[in-house]
Parts: structure tokens; C-alpha cells; sequence
């Protein structure tokens, strides 16, 4: 079976690719996940912090509270805390260039438009083929309408697309109360992807030490399904490409995602979890059940499940919504 799709203007050998994680710090890592199977791995993130701590537009958000909570100064780690600064990481992509025959997409997770413009330049001159830009912004001040948020993605990508020559993906958060109208506006602004979605990670409560504790949790594949609803959505009516991030741990589940639509189906979990050798076995799969379905190629299989020749999608999917209600018949007992 053909494998090979375009994912934002790269040819990629296969849809699968390696999400930003801890897998892209060390070189001999990259290099075991393109002997692996990846398409295109994306470096982990630099974080904007590490960049402009002391940039106007972000003491806003550093600085929330510290002038009422003194443990709120420990928000933040130190800037010595992070394992690779901005510029190893710019060593780090020119050496996984030179090491792999595969994309190698940077990753920029950030909250303004201050102070890396010229970082992500920098990215580019690097050699990386592409740059992935995650704004991770909860909108915590009640007086920031939802149109403010959707302003800041706009914002970002502006400055990015003015910087940089290479494309630029970015990757959304799940929570927009009109998220085909904010993908149509990426697209209008020259976005050459959109990764569906983010995972905000929720901390828990730490009742013994009586503090916020951290706590991070890999995907499941019952995460899936969210990504599957709005990549089938979005399928055909946008020029950027689709690529779904979160929950996908099987073939099947990267079998879904390209018959749903998506150009590219991100890895983390899974591999963090199992290894690296995951991705093959995932890879096979989904080549495998595509194949046993009579298809040839990735792209005679891609978006045949979207709602793309659904001529009412909202009432396609309300109808569906309805169905699932009805569909438990699994009796209860009475009170």
C-alpha cells in the first residue's frame, strides 16, 4: 500500500508522526524513531519563557498574583530547570538534519507575540523543515471575551508567518465556542496546518502538603473521538492541512483519523509507553486494515468517513447525538 502523503507541502513516507515530547532530546532517539517508521518527528517544545522572561507582553502573565501570594513566585521553574536552552536547541535540529532523512518540524509552545519573532527566524536558518507553533493560553481573566483568545492564535501566527519562510502549523485547543469558524480564519491568514487539539493539563490537589500538585497523564484512545468529530468537520473545507495529536495507540486508531480526514496522525503516548518499536507495529496496522478495505493508497482512503458530502453537518451531527442517548438500553434498577 502507498503510505506516502503531503502534510503542509512535505512529503512525508507515511501519516505517521512524532509528536513534541521528551523522544526528541536526544539525538540517538530521533534518529531509533525514523528507523522506526516516523514520517516527521517534531522537536520538543522551546518554551516562550525561555526566550522573553523579561519581555513587557509576558511580565503580565509571570507576574499574576505575585504581589498577593508569595508561593505564586514559584509558579515557574528556574530557567536552569529546563533540560535544553534556546540555543542547544538550535544545535539539536541542525544535528537531526543531518542524522535522519525525515522532517524535522520545531516546536514553539507560547502565550504572546513578544519576543521570539526573530527565534523563530532562527529555527528556519537551523534547518528545520517546518515549525509548529502551540499556544497554550487559558484565559483565566474574566474580563478576556472569547474573540480576545481567538485574536491571540491570529496574533501569533502573524508574526510567524511574517519571520519565517518554511510552513507553520498550529496546533488548537479543543475549547472555542466556534471552532470551524476559528479554523477558517487560520486558514484565510496563511496557516499551513491545524493540529487537533491540545491536551490542558489539569493539576490536582496534593491534600497532605496542601498544594497544587502537578500531574500529568497520557492519552487514551477514548481521547480520540473529539479529534475524529472536527477533523471529519473540517475535512475539505479548508486548505491547510489536518493532522490529529491524542489519542492514538493502535493502527485502528491511526486508521480512523486518516479515514476521517487528517493528513498526518501525531504519536506520544503510545511510544512513551511502549517504546519506540510501537511505532512500527502502529504503522502496519493501519496500512493493513486500510488495505483489507480495498484501499491503495493513504490518499484514496483519506476523509472517506467525513462529513465532507454531508449537506447539513450540524444536523448530521445532532442526529447523532440523539442516537447515542437512545442507544443505551441496558436496564436500571429503580430507586
Amino acid at each position: 500500500m502507498d503510505l506516502t502523503v503531503s502534510y503542509m507541502g512535505l512529503t512525508l513516507s507515511n501519516p505517521l508522526v512524532v509528536g513534541a515530547s521528551p523522544l526528541s532530546e536526544r539525538l540517538d532517539n530521533i534518529k531509533a524513531l525514523a528507523e522506526s517508521g516516523a514520517g516527521a518527528v517534531v522537536m520538543h517544545s522551546v518554551f516562550e519563557e525561555q526566550l522573553s522572561a523579561e519581555a513587557a507582553a509576558l511580565d503580565y502573565y509571570l507576574e499574576q498574583g505575585t504581589d498577593r501570594f508569595a508561593e505564586s513566585l514559584t509558579y515557574f521553574p528556574p530557567m536552569s530547570a529546563y533540560k535544553v536552552g534556546p540555543e542547544e536547541y538550535l544545535k539539536n535540529i541542525a544535528a537531526a538534519k543531518k542524522a535522519v532523512g525525515i522532517p524535522i518540524i520545531a516546536s514553539i509552545n507560547a502565550v504572546s507575540t513578544a519576543g521570539w519573532a526573530d527565534f523563530a527566524g532562527q529555527l528556519a536558518e537551523a534547518g528545520a523543515d517546518a515549525l509548529e507553533l502551540n499556544v497554550y493560553l487559558i484565559p483565566t481573566n474574566p474580563a478576556v471575551a472569547g474573540a480576545g483568545v481567538e485574536q491571540a492564535y491570529l496574533d501569533v501566527l502573524e508574526v510567524v508567518r511574517q519571520a519565517v519562510g518554511i510552513p507553520v502549523s498550529m496546533k488548537l485547543s479543543p475549547f472555542f465556542s466556534a471552532t470551524a469558524n476559528v479554523a477558517r480564519r487560520l486558514d484565510d491568514a496563511g496557516v499551513n496546518a491545524l493540529v487537533l487539539f491540545n491536551r490542558f493539563y489539569q493539576p490536582d490537589i496534593d491534600l497532605d502538603a496542601m498544594e497544587v500538585a502537578p500531574r500529568l497523564s497520557l492519552s487514551t484512545s477514548e481521547e480520540l473521538r473529539l479529534r475524529l468529530r472536527w477533523v471529519a468537520i473540517l475535512f475539505g473545507r479548508l486548505r491547510a492541512s489536518l493532522a490529529v495529536t491524542g489519542g492514538v495507540h493502535s493502527g485502528a486508531d491511526a486508521a480512523k483519523a486518516v479515514l476521517a480526514g487528517a493528513d498526518a496522525v501525531q504519536v506520544v503516548s503510545a511510544l512513551l509507553t511502549d517504546g519506540v518499536g510501537r511505532l512500527t507495529t502502529i504503522r502496519d496496522e493501519m496500512a493493513s486494515l486500510l488495505e483489507a478495505h480495498g484501499y491503495d493508497s493513504i490518499q484514496e482512503a483519506r476523509g472517506v468517513l467525513s462529513l465532507r458530502s454531508v449537506a447539513e453537518p450540524a444536523a448530521f451531527e445532532r442526529a447523532n447525538y440523539m442516537k447515542t442517548l437512545q442507544s443505551w438500553s441496558r436496564p436500571w434498577k429503580s430507586v
